[in-house]
């Protein structure tokens, strides 16, 4: 294994963790339990807000199951088509899952700070990904990919929503799950996409070629 290819490996692991996460609402009775035990019984039972939380869920965990494997190289390069399929996979969910994820922004736990928050996220998520999506129907593979290094980074919020929720909750707020909460509206996401700018800008500072002395 090429040491270079290891900071793929935990990377992986939690998108494929996370993006399986939806299954536990499938299959376990979630009421009382987790998020939804900060929601109220009236929003549990309206059919709108419960048909927009799976389709946010669902098809969020496909982006993140997805997603991360069109970074690959070796994959684009010798399974093209296969790129291409998966890619069109991925486009799909972000756009259900973003727009579901704006709706139910709308009742976000937490408050208007809450609201902003994942309401910002969800709308730069569908734009970003539009913005990919545009960019390789015009045959710009370079504007495609850093369209794309943004939007995964969007994407991979619900990872780092998971990793700095507890952190806030239990080591800083000693259990109060709203303060870490409407931080964490901006936090999954916000740091992510600066990482992604630093990235991009990274990979055109490579491609521009040196001055000659």
């Amino acid at each position: 294994m090429k040491l270079k290819n290891l900071p793929w490996i935990p990377f992986a692991f939690f998108a494929i963790a996370i993006g399986l996460y939806p299954l536990v609402y499938y299959f376990t009775d979630m009421h009382g339990k987790g998020l939804w035990s900060s929601k109220t019984k009236e929003l549990l039972e309206n059919v709108v807000w419960h048909t927009a939380f799976y389709i946010h869920i669902t098809f969020g965990g496909i982006a993140l199951l997805t997603g991360w494997t069109q970074f690959s190289k070796n994959l684009r390069n010798r399974y093209l088509n296969t790129h291409r399929t998966i890619g069109k996979i991925y486009v799909g969910s972000v756009m259900l899952s973003s727009i579901a994820g704006f709706y139910i922004a709308l009742f976000a736990t937490g408050g208007i700070a809450c609201t902003l928050g994942f309401g910002t996220l969800a709308v730069i998520w569908f734009y970003t990904i539009m913005r990919a999506y545009t960019s390789i129907l015009k045959r710009d593979i370079k504007q495609h990919e850093n369209w794309m290094i943004r939007n995964y980074a969007l994407t991979f919020a619900a990872v780092t929503l998971r990793i700095y929720m507890p952190l806030l909750q239990f080591g800083v707020f000693h259990g109060d799950f709203l303060p870490g909460y409407r931080i964490i509206s901006w936090l999954s996401w916000v740091p992510n996409l600066l990482i992604a700018e630093l990235i991009i800008r990274k990979r055109v500072q490579t491609l521009v070629p040196s001055p000659v002395k």
